[in-house]
């Protein structure tokens, strides 16, 4: 019980220190929360393979690594950006995995139709970054995808937890896309890091077997 309650402390306070300006609150808490989130995927037993557990935590590393790009004083945006798409890279295989082949054409749909629908917004205001954000995109539906396709061949709570991860990601990831690129909001960090937390929380969580 420790362990999720101190990831929803520290999740606060990263989101806190996030209106309050650079500082202590954020260069603490932001990645700690990642790293408490990694340590549930990494304790998790039984995992529903080893496989499956070491490449949702090396998604979570990367994720990490994107945490503290994303922080940084200077605008490290694109070191950022090639972080968490490696990290939605592991996700694929680790969902690829348990989904064994499995279509799920209607998550591949629902997931292709929002991100045309987002690109559509984003791509006149990325300038440079359009492809990054295009290929950033793409990889993001996938993840979506096979999360959905593993949940569509097991139906159970833990890829169900994974396909609500996913999905919660993408919203966070949409969330930081207007943000930055169509009109900035008060309420976006509060809302992106939330979202953000809550779905490597239950990604996290899916990594236990039953």
């Amino acid at each position: 019980m420790w362990l999720p309650l101190l990831t929803a402390v520290s999740a606060c306070l990263a989101i806190l220190g996030k209106y309050r300006g650079p500082g202590p609150l954020v260069y603490l808490f932001k990645p700690l929360t990642t790293v408490l989130i990694l340590l549930l995927a990494l304790l998790a037993s039984p995992p529903v393979t080893p496989a499956y557990q070491w490449l949702i935590v090396l998604g979570l590393l990367f994720s990490l690594a994107g945490d503290v790009f994303l922080m940084l004083p200077r605008d490290r945006f694109v070191a950022g950006l090639v972080s968490f798409l490696i990290a939605h890279l592991f996700y694929i295989a680790a969902f690829a995995q348990q989904a064994d082949g499995t279509p799920a054409l209607p998550g591949l749909l629902v997931f292709a139709v929002y991100s045309v629908l987002l690109l559509g917004m984003l791509l006149p205001r990325t300038g440079r970054l359009r492809l990054p954000v295009i290929a950033y995109a793409v990889v993001l539906s996938a993840m979506g995808w096979q999360a959905a396709a593993q949940w569509a061949l097991h139906g159970d709570l833990r890829a169900l937890l994974a396909l609500a991860g996913a999905t919660l990601f993408i919203l966070s990831d949409s969330i930081l896309a207007l943000d930055r690129f169509v009109r900035p909001f008060a309420a976006a960090q509060a809302l992106l890091l939330s979202s953000y937390y809550l779905a490597q929380w239950l990604i996290a969580l899916s990594v236990q077997a039953g």
